[in-house]
C-alpha cells in the first residue's frame, strides 16, 4: 500500500510541475528595427469635421497611443520622434441606409474619416499622408446619443489598427 501511495505522490507532482508549465508566443505584428527606431510622437488628433462629437478626438489620440505603447517597445514621445504619427478627424457623417416601407431609413450608417500623415525619419521611404475610413450601422429607431459611444470604440479600434499596420507592421 506504501507504494500506491508513493506512485499517487509522484504523479500528482508530475500533473502540478506539467501545468504550471506553459510556452506563450506573441504575435504584435510589428516590424520595427529597435537598433534604429526607438521613439515615436503621436500628435493629437484635432476633429476639423463639419459634424463634431467633441470626445471624439481625446479618444481616438489616446487609442491609437495605446495601441503602439502595448504592441512595440518604442517610448512615446511628446514630439520629434523617429517615427511621427499626427493627422485631423475631418469627417464624421450619418448617412440614412436602407429605406422602410414606410419611407424612413431604417438604418443609419456613421461613418468616420481621419486623415494622417507619417513620418520614418529613419527611413524617409515609408512617409505617407493617407485617409482612413471606417463605418458601423445602427438601427434607425435608436437615437445617436444612445449608440454612438459603442459604435465609436468599434471604429476607433479599426481605424487605429489600420494606421498600425500601415506604419510599423507592414502587411
Amino acid at each position: 500500500m506504501g507504494r500506491k501511495v508513493l506512485m499517487l505522490l509522484l504523479g500528482a507532482v508530475v500533473l502540478l510541475s506539467c501545468g504550471s508549465c506553459r510556452i506563450t508566443y506573441k504575435f504584435n505584428g510589428s516590424n520595427v528595427d529597435y537598433a534604429k527606431t526607438k521613439t515615436i510622437s503621436i500628435a493629437d488628433f484635432q476633429n476639423i469635421a463639419e459634424l463634431v462629437y467633441a470626445p471624439l478626438s481625446v479618444e481616438f489620440s489616446e487609442k491609437l497611443r495605446d495601441i503602439y505603447t502595448r504592441n512595440t517597445r518604442l517610448q512615446l514621445l511628446k514630439r520629434g520622434g523617429d517615427m511621427n504619427v499626427e493627422g485631423e478627424i475631418v469627417g464624421y457623417q450619418l448617412t440614412p441606409m436602407a429605406i422602410g416601407t414606410d419611407s424612413y431609413a431604417s438604418q443609419t450608417k456613421l461613418t468616420v474619416t481621419i486623415n494622417v500623415r507619417f513620418t520614418n525619419n529613419k527611413n524617409p521611404d515609408d512617409d505617407f499622408e493617407k485617409k482612413y475610413t471606417a463605418y458601423q450601422t445602427f438601427d434607425s429607431t435608436n437615437l445617436l446619443t444612445d449608440v454612438q459611444d459603442d459604435l465609436l470604440k468599434e471604429i476607433i479600434t479599426e481605424i487605429t489598427e489600420n494606421i498600425f499596420n500601415d506604419t510599423v507592421a507592414k502587411w
